[in-house]
Protein backbone atom coordinates (compact mmCIF):
# COMPACT_ATOMS: atom_id res chain seq x y z
CA UNK A 1 0.00 0.00 0.00
CA UNK A 2 1.17 3.58 -0.80
CA UNK A 3 1.90 5.64 1.91
CA UNK A 4 -1.53 8.39 2.48
CA UNK A 5 0.34 11.40 0.83
CA UNK A 6 1.30 9.52 -2.02
CA UNK A 7 -2.56 8.44 -2.13
CA UNK A 8 -3.77 12.26 -1.19
CA UNK A 9 -1.13 13.00 -4.23
CA UNK A 10 -2.84 10.91 -6.50
CA UNK A 11 -6.61 11.40 -5.90
CA UNK A 12 -6.88 14.85 -5.78
CA UNK A 13 -6.59 15.96 -9.37
CA UNK A 14 -9.55 13.45 -10.16
CA UNK A 15 -11.20 14.19 -6.65
CA UNK A 16 -11.21 18.46 -7.67
CA UNK A 17 -12.53 17.41 -11.52
CA UNK A 18 -15.34 14.99 -10.36
CA UNK A 19 -19.04 15.61 -10.23
CA UNK A 20 -21.05 15.75 -6.98
CA UNK A 21 -22.02 11.61 -7.21
CA UNK A 22 -18.51 10.92 -8.10
CA UNK A 23 -16.96 12.88 -5.23
CA UNK A 24 -18.56 10.64 -2.71
CA UNK A 25 -17.97 7.49 -3.96
CA UNK A 26 -14.42 8.79 -4.61
CA UNK A 27 -14.73 9.95 -0.72
CA UNK A 28 -16.14 6.57 0.27
CA UNK A 29 -12.93 4.55 -1.34
CA UNK A 30 -10.43 6.96 0.45
CA UNK A 31 -11.96 7.11 3.60
CA UNK A 32 -12.15 2.99 3.23
CA UNK A 33 -8.31 2.75 2.50
CA UNK A 34 -7.16 5.36 5.00
CA UNK A 35 -8.47 5.34 7.83
CA UNK A 36 -9.40 8.93 7.70
CA UNK A 37 -12.19 10.72 9.56
CA UNK A 38 -14.42 11.83 6.56
CA UNK A 39 -14.02 15.64 7.10
CA UNK A 40 -10.92 15.03 7.38
CA UNK A 41 -10.66 13.54 3.52
CA UNK A 42 -12.69 16.56 2.41
CA UNK A 43 -9.90 18.75 3.48
CA UNK A 44 -6.85 17.02 2.23
CA UNK A 45 -8.10 16.09 -1.02
CA UNK A 46 -8.97 19.72 -1.05
CA UNK A 47 -6.56 21.48 -0.04
CA UNK A 48 -3.98 23.70 -1.90
CA UNK A 49 -0.65 23.12 -3.35
CA UNK A 50 2.05 24.77 -1.03
CA UNK A 51 4.57 27.28 -2.30
CA UNK A 52 8.11 26.88 -2.69
CA UNK A 53 9.68 28.27 0.45
CA UNK A 54 12.25 30.25 -2.10
CA UNK A 55 9.26 31.99 -3.12
CA UNK A 56 8.57 33.44 -0.16
CA UNK A 57 12.31 34.28 1.08
CA UNK A 58 12.88 38.42 0.67
CA UNK A 59 15.97 39.68 0.61
CA UNK A 60 17.86 41.86 3.21
CA UNK A 61 17.00 45.09 3.32
CA UNK A 62 19.68 45.73 5.74
CA UNK A 63 23.57 44.61 5.91
CA UNK A 64 25.46 42.86 8.63
CA UNK A 65 26.31 46.19 10.43
CA UNK A 66 23.09 47.54 10.49
CA UNK A 67 22.34 44.18 12.45
CA UNK A 68 24.89 44.61 14.71
CA UNK A 69 24.51 47.78 15.81
CA UNK A 70 20.57 46.84 16.32
CA UNK A 71 21.97 44.10 18.94
CA UNK A 72 24.22 46.77 20.80
CA UNK A 73 21.00 49.06 21.11
CA UNK A 74 18.96 45.57 21.72
CA UNK A 75 21.24 44.78 24.39
CA UNK A 76 21.21 48.24 25.99
CA UNK A 77 17.31 48.54 26.33
CA UNK A 78 17.74 45.29 28.71
CA UNK A 79 16.23 43.23 25.67
CA UNK A 80 12.83 44.92 24.87
CA UNK A 81 10.57 43.65 21.94
CA UNK A 82 10.44 45.42 19.06
CA UNK A 83 7.23 47.19 19.55
CA UNK A 84 8.99 49.57 22.31
CA UNK A 85 12.59 49.06 20.77
CA UNK A 86 11.46 50.85 18.37
CA UNK A 87 10.38 54.53 20.04
CA UNK A 88 13.53 54.01 22.34
CA UNK A 89 15.91 54.01 19.54
CA UNK A 90 16.13 57.64 19.02
CA UNK A 91 16.99 58.26 22.28
CA UNK A 92 19.07 55.32 23.00
CA UNK A 93 20.71 56.45 20.17
CA UNK A 94 22.69 59.37 21.13
CA UNK A 95 22.98 58.08 24.61
CA UNK A 96 25.15 55.21 23.53
CA UNK A 97 27.57 57.12 21.27
CA UNK A 98 27.92 60.03 23.68
CA UNK A 99 29.11 57.11 26.21
CA UNK A 100 31.36 54.99 23.20
CA UNK A 101 29.44 51.72 23.41
CA UNK A 102 28.65 52.63 19.97
CA UNK A 103 30.84 54.52 17.23
CA UNK A 104 28.66 55.15 14.30
CA UNK A 105 28.70 56.87 10.66
CA UNK A 106 26.18 59.14 9.80
CA UNK A 107 24.63 56.80 6.71
CA UNK A 108 24.20 53.84 9.32
CA UNK A 109 22.74 56.06 11.87
CA UNK A 110 20.21 57.44 9.61
CA UNK A 111 19.38 53.91 8.59
CA UNK A 112 18.84 52.37 12.15
CA UNK A 113 16.58 55.94 13.05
Amino acid sequence: MATRSELIEAITERYKVARREDKCRILDEFVAVTGYHRKHAIRALNRREKKSLASKRHSALYGEDVREALIVLWEASERLCSKRLRPMIPVLLPALERHGRLQLDGKLCSKLL
